[in-house]
């Protein structure tokens, strides 16, 4: 039987950092992100309702997406953002299970479905247990401004249109406590791993 986890967190809240850990365990991990990114190039069919929705401005020179400009459309307008959610992520969705069933057809012990809106987009359903990657909410604010260079309303704008980090740690089956250092979080995953019989 192989064990299916969810990881999630909130934005700036380390969940790449903690999803990376896995391959020290030789634990496959299917990255939600990484697959919206896949299902919007040029030729794909999401790529094709995106550009027929909001337009041609939204293209680079090279006819990729612009995602700073799309961001920018989207996170100032809920509806907007709704649509464009109804594009991708039915696409990425697909993809994610396809992989996740291939992994369990290859009989591994575990896979993650790293999904940063879990339980926003209603996903729990796909995985047998959740994992969230906790911090407190000015340590996400501090890492998100200072990495993406946001001033403090863009940060917010960001961290508000996601369920609250307190909320998906109530919500989930375990928590990481990320607002250490890395090497805290690891020995955490390791115990978990240990607790959950993975390894």
């Amino acid at each position: 039987m192989t064990l299916v986890i969810g990881l999630t967190g909130s934005i700036a809240s380390g969940k790449s950092t903690v999803s990376l850990m896995f391959d020290e365990f030789n634990i496959p991990v299917v990255d939600a992100d990484k697959l919206s990114r896949e299902v919007v190039k040029p030729g794909e069919k999401a790529y094709d309702k995106i550009v027929n929705t909001f337009g041609h401005e939204i293209l680079r020179d090279d006819q990729t997406l612009d995602r700073k400009k799309l961001g920018g459309i989207i996170f100032a307008d809920e509806d907007k953002r709704k649509q464009l959610n109804s594009i991708v992520h039915p696409a990425v969705r697909e993809r994610m299970i396809f992989r996740r069933d291939s992994f369990i057809e290859a009989g591994e012990t575990c896979v993650v479905l790293d999904i940063p809106l879990l339980f926003e987009s209603k996903l729990t359903h796909f995985v047998d247990k959740t994992l969230v990657v906790f911090v407190d909410e000015g340590v996400q604010l501090k890492r998100l401004m200072e990495r993406d260079d946001y001033t403090e309303v863009e940060a917010w704008q960001r961290i508000k249109s996601q369920i609250s980090i307190d909320e998906k740690a109530k919500k989930a089956n375990a928590i990481i406590d990320n607002n250490g250092t890395k090497y805290e979080s690891y020995i955490q995953l390791e115990k978990l791993l240990r607790e959950w019989k993975i390894i």
